[in-house]
């Protein structure tokens, strides 16, 4: 009886509020208990950034809770070193959430969390202070001004500026209007003639010139047709009842879903409820801002961005202004789905198929999918939007997880584009194959050109061409690190590889036998632009690609150039193929139809699919019909050809029957194992005696396929071997391949990768 007396005494001591548990990010997988020191007792909660003692360092943590059931007697417990910021950087429904991405993903939760937390608030970065300048307290007589002014004409004359000044003047300002000097500044200050404050002044992303452009769509700017109707009314019904609820919201390209989207973030904003907006692609970022900014500016609402490509200024204010609860909208990329939003009622997840959502990197998470189970963690309302749905989300809503939202007519009557295909087979030029732009596609071209149009033309591959080749001895440029040819850039004369970055002179002559006769093979943006330029060359021609979106907000003012009409053709890859929406496009052409047709992966065929639709869907969007030319060697494919038709349900059956067939996703799911190293016999090696040890312990649970090579064997010096487990359930089967990873006896040189649910198969 004693020995529970003193463990219940324990247990009631150890959940006092000044002891906690925290989550570290550094090592441990697991919580720790400490101690707050007095100050900090009843300033600290759950999600809060705190600074702890571990082993001979400090290191930070999530706090997870408060009080602690850890069998640690008080007396042994560290104290807390720092609480970095007074309000949580976490919710709770992010905390679960961490926990899940670390089960389900087989990802150490430590990792989860330092990418769940942007590095400037790890960093402990601080909002910026802006010093601001105003007339003291004192005041001269004119007497007192006349001495000022024949002592230090400086002074007198930021004296008397400031006293005529009705709001304070930022210093940097004042000392270059005035040519005064920081000692002037400060000897009136040491006066009390001026007075100099601190304002914070908050980072804000996409407030600057190009916002005016980019809030191209207010709320109800055209009549809601019955199904968008139908949509909203479905939707509200979700968010009035207060539960989990996942919609998938089906429409075709042009056909009102982010009107449905805007309408029902208003509705939760009405209601004090707080909006997430995904987008894949960060080119889609400053449109939506700027419809959402325009389409809330009523009720005055705070609209946040996130994404990787802001500066860490603008990332730690706006991160810091959703923990404080200033801001109750949040668009961005995949990482946005962390913004630590209190009160969450709606998350929306736009183009819910791009692959973009999927992490590459540790956690390999699939943004979607977190946005689901965190709406299902926060008991809200998802809302999964695209024209081309996955096929994993239509199973989900054919068999009842999801409730399917359907858009089968764009806005005010528009037609769909007319789509042509254009057989490359039948193409030449002189004997030297196809032209980059067919005839075709270069008269239709001219055509809008002169009727002030605008047109599209995408090419998903950068670059100038794909390869170099030597007609006479028949060498190839290959990447030394990595197994793929190099691709040549004309605007700096290099050979560069798209995977490594590895770059090279482009040689005028072959670098094995020395001929001058070498060819570029292929082609990218850069050659379509150059050819496009060669078509039409009054016009203006732009590319938006990777390679120009190096300097910073240059693809928002191409966007917005393009969008005021300042630009006639873009160029570009597959960010442009999606979401956009500019009125007087009225010509698309895909340049090269098959690329993603004869990948090595399974989603080949719904890849190629849903590029067509979607590329095809910026064209007629205004009161102008739309055309788009396709130009392929295999016009007779099956994914072309439902994509002409715009047969959506004939292609999804057909494609479910082969998955099914094989057993790929969705009618089983599939985990992907790599295995590297830089010695290809030894990745081998380890990646069999791995198999063998696998199909022991897994038994029935998974099927396994390989080990084999993956389509690029050979990436930036690692040699690669990849394993298939094909499972019913990832959650029973995670635990035995973390269980088999801890005894297994791996070599220092071998690296290993669990990637569940992958979209990358390269």
């Amino acid at each position: 009886m004693k020995g529970k007396r003193a463990a219940a005494k324990l247990k009631n001591a150890q959940a006092d509020s000044h002891l906690i548990e925290v989550l570290p990010l550094s090592g441990i997988d697991h919580a720790l208990a400490y101690r707050l020191p007095p100050h900090l007792e009843g300033k600290v909660q759950p999600g809060c950034l705190v600074r702890v003692p571990l082993r001979r360092d400090t290191i930070l943590g999530i706090v997870e809770r408060l009080g602690t059931e850890q069998d640690v007697p008080e007396g042994k417990l560290k104290n807390v070193v720092e609480l970095i910021f007074p309000e949580p950087i976490l919710t709770p429904d992010l905390l679960a959430l961490a926990k899940w991405i670390g089960a389900y993903y087989l990802a150490p939760l430590e990792t989860v969390l330092e990418t769940m937390i942007p590095a400037p608030v790890r960093a402990g970065m601080s909002t910026r202070m802006e010093r601001l300048l105003k007339a003291g307290s004192i005041e001269l007589t004119e007497e007192e001004l006349a001495g000022l002014e024949r002592r230090a004409k400086k002074q007198a004359a930021a004296y008397k500026f400031l006293r005529a000044q009705t709001v304070p003047m930022a210093r940097g300002l004042l000392l270059s209007r005035l040519k005064v000097s920081s000692a002037a500044i400060d000897a009136l200050v040491d006066k009390g003639l001026v007075e100099e404050v601190r304002q914070e002044n908050p980072r804000v992303a996409y407030a600057d010139d190009f916002s005016e452009g980019e809030a191209t769509a207010a709320l109800g700017t055209f009549e809601l047709n019955t199904h968008q109707k139908a949509a909203i009314a479905d939707i509200g019904a979700s968010l009035a009842a207060g539960k989990f609820q996942t919609h998938l919201l089906h429409g075709i390209t042009g056909s009102g879903k982010t009107e449905i989207y805007l309408r029902s973030i208003r509705s939760v904003l009405e209601a004090d409820g707080a909006a997430l907006y995904l987008v894949p692609e960060v080119a889609l970022t400053p449109q939506t801002v700027g419809r959402l900014r325009s389409a809330l500016a009523d009720i005055g609402t705070k609209v946040v961005v996130w994404h990787s490509h802001l500066s860490a200024g603008e990332r730690f204010d706006s991160w810091m202004a959703v923990a404080r609860g200033e801001a109750r909208v949040v668009v961005g990329a995949r990482s946005a789905v962390f913004a630590p939003l209190a009160n969450l009622r709606l998350i929306v997840v736009d183009e819910e198929h791009e692959p973009a959502y999927k992490q590459e990197d540790a956690p390999r998470y699939n943004g979607r999918d977190a946005a689901v189970y965190r709406a299902k963690l926060a008991s809200a309302v998802c809302v999964l939007g695209s024209a081309t749905p996955a096929l994993e989300s239509l199973v989900n809503a054919k068999q009842g997880r999801y409730k399917l939202n359907l858009l089968p007519n764009r806005v005010d009557g528009r037609s769909l584009p007319v789509m042509r295909l254009v057989d490359l087979r039948h193409q030449s030029t002189k004997g030297h194959g196809p032209a980059v732009i067919s005839r075709e596609l270069s008269a239709a071209l001219k055509e809008r050109f002169e009727k002030k149009e605008q047109s599209i033309l995408f090419l998903n591959r950068r670059g100038f061409s794909s390869s170099l080749l030597c007609p006479k001895c028949g060498f190839v440029a290959q990447c030394k690190n990595c197994s793929t040819t190099l691709t040549y850039h004309r605007t700096d004369e290099r050979l560069r590889c798209h995977w490594c970055n590895h770059t090279e002179p482009a040689p005028r002559r072959c670098p094995q036998c020395h001929a001058e006769e070498i060819r570029w093979k292929g082609f990218g943006t850069q050659r379509v632009e150059e050819s496009a330029q060669r078509v039409l060359p009054r016009a203006k021609i732009v590319r938006l690609d990777s390679d120009t979106m190096q300097k910073r907000h240059l693809f928002r003012q191409i966007l917005t150039d393009f969008r005021r009409g300042k630009i006639d053709v873009l160029v570009g890859t597959q960010m442009i193929a999606k979401g956009l929406d500019f009125p007087n496009v009225t010509l698309v052409g895909l340049v090269d139809a098959d690329l993603s047709l004869h990948q090595s992966d399974f989603r080949a065929h719904e890849r190629t699919f849903q590029l067509l639709v979607q590329v095809s869907g910026r064209a007629g969007r205004g009161d102008t019909a739309g055309e788009v030319f396709v130009q392929t060697y295999t016009p007779h494919s099956p994914p072309i050809q439902f994509a002409k038709r715009a047969d959506f349900d004939g292609f999804m059956e057909a494609e479910l029957v082969q998955r099914r067939e094989f057993h790929y996703p969705p009618a089983r799911r599939l985990i992907r194992h790599v295995f590297r190293g830089h010695n290809a016999e030894k990745v081998k090696f380890y990646a069999e005696q791995w198999a063998k040890r696998a199909e022991i312990v897994l038994k029935d649970a998974a099927e396994l396929r390989g080990p084999a090579p993956p389509p690029m064997e050979k990436i930036k010096n690692f040699y690669r071997y990849q394993l298939w487990y094909f499972v019913d359930s990832v959650t029973k089967i995670g635990p035995l391949l973390n269980k088999l990873r801890d005894e297994f006896p791996f070599d220092p040189d071998i690296i290993e990768t669990i990637d569940v649910d992958p979209v990358d198969l390269s």
